[in-house]
């Protein structure tokens, strides 16, 4: 009899394990099958710096650039005006971490979206606030929510959220050297699984480095 039950329980058990194994790999056949059928969320890669400057207004404005004589480029594939452009497309709101914020042209199209009533909020270093050429303190005088990160570390984070439909995240500062100099990258996607936890830590930041009420 004892030696039946255990034959039971010995069979009981490798049943389990294997039933355990068989929905193991189920679970990892949907996962992948799943990031597959997302794989067109990925849209693209951007790689700094570009061999020409980008004209602003070709990226940027409803028509475009009407100066014939324009020597910038006009390119498609040029990435700092892709970034311009995916930038100035945001109709609802923008989100900015990004440790060092010192290029003018990409910080007028935060204002300029401020001023057409886009939510914009921005986390950065506190190291960088005042750093030379700094932005900061234009986009607090512009009535811009601005948060910083006043520790001992660095808050080293590089991404935009737009609209909640997009992100933007890669090694690129927003600094004219960035552009223009260093190698740098940005990839760009829609991917939901990854908007959802870079907008958990968004939200998780901007909570952190709430100015203390004294």
């Amino acid at each position: 009899m004892e030696i039946r039950q255990t034959i039971n329980v010995i069979g009981a058990m490798f049943l389990g394990t294997i039933l355990t194994e068989i929905a193991y790999h189920i679970v990892m056949k949907w996962k992948r099958a799943k990031l597959k059928g997302n794989a067109t969320d990925t849209v693209q890669t951007l790689f700094f710096p570009d061999r020409e400057v980008a004209c602003k207004d070709y990226f940027t404005q409803r028509h475009g650039c009407t100066n014939q004589r324009c020597k910038f480029a006009h390119d498609a594939h040029n990435s700092y005006g892709q970034l311009l452009r995916f930038l100035s497309c945001t109709c609802i709101s923008l989100e900015v971490c990004v440790y060092t914020i010192t290029c003018a042209d990409l910080a007028n199209i935060l204002i300029g979206l401020h001023n057409k009533g886009v939510v914009v909020k921005i986390i950065t270093d506190g190291e960088k606030e005042n750093a030379l050429g700094s932005q900061i303190n234009r986009f607090r005088e512009e009535g811009i929510q601005v948060r910083v990160d006043k520790s001992s570390y660095f808050m080293h984070h590089k991404f935009v959220i737009i609209d909640d439909k997009m992100l933007l995240n890669g090694s690129f500062n927003w600094t004219r050297q960035a552009v223009t100099g260093n190698h740098e990258n940005l990839m760009v996607t829609t991917c939901p699984e990854l908007l959802f936890e870079y907008r958990n830590e968004f939200d998780k930041l901007w909570k952190l480095y709430e100015p203390k009420v004294r």
